[in-house]
């Protein structure tokens, strides 16, 4: 993979810094990790599988293919767990933890045409949606994500994917880029409050982007009427690292500070058992959403906080 996405930088403004981000990447894959035997396994084992065409059919990443699906199903469910998606590959449903269609749908409408633009995926986990902005058009569509075990999700499911597609992951931290102008759209979506300098983090998106880049930003945020900004003591909603939430105008203030222009907030939405779920293909920990939520009150979490609820900004630079 890391060779196609060497190849196809050659003609996107990523061509200055492919070379640097192909021998990071090669690093990130030595590491001495002991999982990573039976990831390469499940790997090998899908790289067996016939490919088929790529395609969204809502919910679904779909990929159409005659495969096994005893057989692939084993294989998969050796790189649980699977937090986003959810993936139909041939009759197999891989119903992920997160319907990341829900998302999709509140994002897709105000965003600028992806059609031949250079986009970046921040924390993309297994690429649920860099495929999305791949099919949306993109030139190239570049996911970054530390976390190994989704580098090899990404990388089984695109295996299973006969045509050549614009959609690679890396396993980098956004902070790894250049800080060069390389992108036209950015998408940070469920990672700022996981940031423990959130300044920082806005920072370092402004850094990655082009003149008038579009950001596109999703993150947990509180009602007004909770203050400007909550940080919690130990957990939040079970999380170990949430470092803040904020209220909408204190988003739109950090944003404003760091120097983004043309602020939108174009939806909040609270987080349900609809759209975040246990199921069986997240391995051995089966609790999700309302396991999370106070039993008698599901307006809080656990913890007496403020339920999950999440906005999304659009801006440009």
């Amino acid at each position: 993979m890391l060779k196609e996405f060497k190849k196809h930088c050659d003609s996107t403004s990523l061509s200055a810094v492919c070379t640097q981000l192909t021998e990071l990447s090669n690093q990130a894959f030595c590491v001495n990790n002991g999982n990573i035997p039976k990831w390469q396994s499940a790997l090998d084992d899908v790289q067996n599988t016939q490919p088929g065409k790529l395609s969204f059919k809502p919910p679904y990443i779909a990929i159409d293919t005659k495969a096994d699906v005893s057989g692939l199903t084993r294989s998969l469910k050796k790189l649980m767990p699977w937090r986003k998606g959810p993936y139909q590959i041939g009759a197999l449903q891989l119903n992920s933890e997160w319907r990341g269609d829900m998302k999709w749908d509140r994002v897709k409408n105000h965003l600028r045409p992806l059609n031949g633009k250079t986009v970046l995926d921040v924390g993309c986990g297994n690429g649920y949606f860099t495929y999305l902005m791949s099919l949306a058009g993109a030139k190239i569509a570049l996911g970054v994500e530390p976390f190994l075990l989704f580098n090899y999700q990404f990388q089984a499911i695109r295996s299973l994917i006969k045509e050549p597609i614009k959609a690679f992951v890396l396993p980098l931290k956004l902070e790894q880029l250049p800080a060069q102008p390389l992108f036209d759209t950015v998408f940070s979506m469920g990672v700022l409050y996981h940031q423990k300098d959130h300044k920082l983090h806005l920072q370092q998106l402004m850094d990655v982007m082009k003149n008038d880049a579009e950001l596109v930003l999703e993150t947990l945020i509180i009602d007004q009427q909770h203050g400007d900004q909550i940080i919690p003591e130990d957990r939040y909603a079970r999380m170990r690292n949430v470092w803040r939430l904020p209220s909408t105008n204190t988003l739109q203030s950090w944003l404003e500070a760091a120097g983004f222009k043309h602020i939108k907030l174009v939806d909040v939405t609270k987080t349900t058992p609809e759209e975040q779920r246990a199921t069986h293909w997240i391995g051995d920990n089966t609790q999700s959403i309302k396991d999370f939520l106070d039993p008698e009150n599901n307006n809080l979490t656990i913890e007496g906080l403020p339920a999950p609820k999440r906005a999304i900004f659009i801006c440009q630079k």
